[in-house]
């Protein structure tokens, strides 16, 4: 049997065991008064390799095992959680999450999600992909990679640090409306960050990857390479004077553009009053070509999964479409707030694929002509109350398409509504590493505040 098979075997094991575990918790929440009760159990491993100019920093190993419990008595919540497996521990949080319980404020909104939403399908997303790999090959791995952006250029001086990781993840989630669901998971990951320098100037930029499987990752060498040009082509920044102009924001930063928009109609901050698109349900909030549509079932996804946090099934659904808000981001409890029903999104979204109407990433320079690219963002200047937008940020000052020179100390601000109207193209450059799938975007016009 292969390493990989053995892998699977004994996580099927482990999740069984995970699951026989939370059905003998959940009974002791009944039996200690609980009307409804939900158990969360995980069990993580991996490591994590780090180092810099020629010399390992850090290796470190990490084995995660724990429980959550929260209990529901009269509508009242009370939960508890510990690291500790052992029968004893365990009887303890069930005792303590029922004490805090009957204690809490009684909450008509509390409780778990309505029983006919459970999950009953499970297909195999193509999540469980173990890395055979032992530390020694991993740190050689990670020390290529960082000379061979050293490699580059001269002027690359010195390096912010490279690292490697590799994380398996199992785990289990089960209530009291007889629901158990089993998830499994691998993630691994490769960042190089190095330093370049002329004169008295040093800048800094880094590279990366992320993904399920280690196949589909990109060869370091290439991770290497890209963290020192990045870091080569900011040389010479400079500042702008004060302007309006038109801002092209690369597919990382656009994840970030279109996340604002998530957290405004999230239920939460929609309970809460906290957020400028209250009652935006039905309206237009993006450009009528643009749609976001959640994809939760998308093999070796990012943010795939066939249930919640809560055991809602997932499925496909759009957020935004053809620019019109069609619904909130919805837990149970949000959802009952609201006088509304769960959309599946406690815990986030799952796989938000956005609309591209625009060419590759040399094409969406093009299209910006003269103008501002975005690759930095600084700062915590947004504002979900009001919908004021304003962040530090650096990259590079285009003309005609093409690059004049890098930029930083600049600000780029307006109002969160004027932004995502003002959205002209979104580029085929699709970035697939986290759980919004962008490519760069483009903005017709913005403030950028400099010298």
């Amino acid at each position: 049997m292969s390493k990989a098979l053995a892998k699977m075997d004994v996580a099927k094991q482990e999740m069984d065991q995970l699951a026989s575990l939370a059905e003998e918790i959940l009974r002791q929440c009944r039996a200690a008064g609980a009307d409804q009760a939900e158990v969360g159990i995980s069990s993580d491993r991996g490591f994590q390799v780090n180092v810099r100019m020629g010399e390992v920093e850090t290796l470190e190993h990490t084995r995660d095992r724990g429980a959550s419990v929260t209990v529901y008595i009269e509508q009242r919540k009370g939960s508890a959680s510990s690291a500790d497996l052992g029968p004893a521990s365990l009887a303890a949080t069930v005792e303590q999450a029922c004490a805090i319980a009957r204690y809490t404020e009684r909450d008509t909104a509390s409780g778990l999600a309505d029983p006919g939403l459970m999950a009953t399908t499970f297909p195999d997303l193509d999540l469980w992909h173990p890395w055979d790999i032992e530390p020694a090959q991993a740190i050689e791995l990670a020390l290529a990679c960082e000379q061979a952006g050293r490699d580059v250029d001269p002027r690359i001086v010195n390096a912010d640090g490279t690292g490697i990781g590799t994380q398996q993840s199992i785990g289990v989630y089960a209530n009291s409306h007889g629901f158990t669901g089993r998830e499994r998971g691998t993630r691994h990951h490769l960042s190089c960050s190095l330093l370049a320098a002329a004169g008295d100037e040093m800048q800094r930029d880094d590279h990366y990857d992320s993904q399920r499987a280690p196949g589909d990752m990109l060869d370091g060498s290439v991770i290497g390479r890209r963290a020192a040009e990045k870091a080569l082509a900011r040389l010479g920044a400079r500042s702008l004077s004060t302007r309006e102009c038109a801002v092209l924001f690369v597919p990382e930063l656009a994840r970030g553009v279109l996340g604002h928009l998530l957290a405004a109609v999230s239920g939460g901050a929609l309970y809460r009053g906290a957020s400028f698109l209250a009652d935006a349900q039905g309206t237009q909030v993006l450009p009528a070509w643009l749609s976001l549509i959640e994809r939760p079932w998308i093999p070796r996804g990012q943010a795939s999964a066939t249930f919640d946090g809560e055991g809602v099934a997932t499925r496909e659904s759009p957020l935004v479409e053809q620019g019109v808000l069609a619904r909130y981001i919805l837990s149970s409890y949000s959802a009952r707030k609201l006088g509304l029903v769960t959309t599946a999104n406690a815990g986030g979204v799952h796989n938000l694929e956005v609309t591209t109407n625009g060419p590759d990433f040399e094409g969406m320079l093009a299209e910006l002509g003269t103008g501002l690219l975005v690759t930095e963002l600084m700062g915590q200047g947004v504002s979900i109350v009001t919908g004021d937008y304003s962040r530090g940020a650096a990259g590079f000052w285009v003309e005609n398409g093409r690059i004049a020179h890098a930029v930083d100390e600049v600000t780029i601000a307006g109002h969160l509504r004027s932004l995502w109207s003002d959205i002209r193209l979104i580029g085929s450059d699709i970035d697939r590493r986290g759980s919004i799938l962008t490519g760069s975007l483009l903005v017709d016009r913005m403030t950028v505040a400099g010298a």
